[in-house]
């Protein structure tokens, strides 16, 4: 079966080609800086995105009838199980309407639904980063007007515990995982039954990453909101985009910083190595919501394959479980193999809710 994957990015859009679970093409067409300003909205995006994917496909001389579905990236839509969706009117709605916030994953959705129309075939979505499949316990943050909520990395969450699954032997809705997603984001996830319970918001919560700053001191933070230096804007940013890694050490870059680390930087190195203490203090954390019961500590993302990083946070957790790795991140094949599974009748796809 040929399916086609679209994953747009902030300054990209990939796309990707699969008969069955073999990857034939990749393409990553990327947006220049010029190209993106004519467009003052995400969504002004779209007509834009679309015809590059189609003259893709045509340069390759496919038609979008060739395939036997298209699946994209989803997106900041509500809260949903784990899972493969059809695309239907009320997620392109949610989709259009930046439901839980703008990211160009939102294009995801409504990119695969408008090639699949033209195709006359089926659009699908995978695990957006909207799964929520937390226990009630997980919800509560410590004040009624604020309610923790389900947003991580969930495609390669459950695609690295399904992986997991495999390597142990044991069936995928009977293992029980921590895994950690080490990327420009951290999200540190128990996988029980194959359902993510609980996880840290990436964006606000957690470890600090190369560029989030994770959980803060609540009091110096209030103070610093309401100190009159910095704008809400400005805040957002320091906290999401500017903070972590790039705040203490003026890079995202893991090598760069493993470079210092090698020339002799004390100070590169203790802040690296305190990233891999938050991080080994989250899997912690999250091993008591399984209570123990940890088949093993999966870690991916990019920053997997560092391994000073991994070698730090295995010293720690690895008296918790094996602990397994899994480097860099392949949405792509998560993307088709969620897709390839209902194809096969392996999997029912889910009809997105209509609250």
């Amino acid at each position: 079966m040929k399916i086609l994957v679209i994953n747009p990015g902030s300054t990209s859009t990939k796309v990707a080609i699969f008969e069955d679970e073999n990857q034939v093409d990749l393409k990553v067409l990327r947006h220049s800086p010029e190209e993106l300003s004519k467009f003052k909205t995400l969504w002004e995006q779209f007509d834009f995105r679309l015809k590059i994917i189609l003259e893709f496909l045509n340069e390759n001389g496919l038609r979008p009838t060739d395939f036997s579905a298209v699946v994209g990236i989803g997106g900041l839509l509500r809260p949903v199980k784990g899972g493969t969706y059809l695309v239907n009117e009320k997620m392109l709605e949610d989709a259009r309407n930046n439901f839980q916030g703008e990211h160009p994953s939102n294009l995801g959705c409504a990119l695969a639904y408008e090639i699949a129309k033209i195709g006359n075939v089926e659009a699908f979505t995978v695990d957006p980063v909207s799964v929520d499949e937390f226990e009630p316990l997980a919800r509560y943050s410590g004040h009624p007007l604020i309610q923790r909520r389900s947003l991580s990395h969930a495609l390669n969450i459950h695609a690295t515990a399904r992986l997991a699954s495999e390597k142990i032997g044991k069936r995928y809705e009977e293992a029980n995982f921590v895994v950690a997603h080490l990327g420009g984001g951290i999200s540190v996830c128990p996988v029980k039954g194959g359902k993510i319970i609980d996880a840290n918001d990436a964006s606000s919560d957690g470890p600090f990453s190369p560029e989030r700053t994770g959980g803060l001191p609540l009091q110096p933070f209030i103070t610093l909101c309401f100190s009159g230096k910095y704008t809400e804007q400005e805040i957002r940013k320091l906290v999401m985009g500017k903070g972590g890694l790039v705040a203490y050490l003026g890079t995202n870059d893991a090598s760069e910083i493993e470079r210092r680390i090698k020339e002799g930087d004390t100070y590169a190195r203790e802040v690296y190595e305190a990233m891999a203490y938050q991080i080994a203090k989250e899997i912690g954390a999250m091993a008591t919501v399984l209570k123990g019961d940890v088949d093993a500590v999966v870690l991916t993302g990019g920053l997997a394959n560092s391994k000073m990083l991994v070698d730090w946070i295995t010293e720690r957790v690895s008296f918790i479980a094996p602990v397994i790795v899994f480097p860099g991140e392949d949405e792509m094949r998560a993307l088709a193999m969620g897709a390839l599974r209902v194809l096969r009748g392996e999997e029912k796809a889910k009809e997105y809710p209509d609250f």
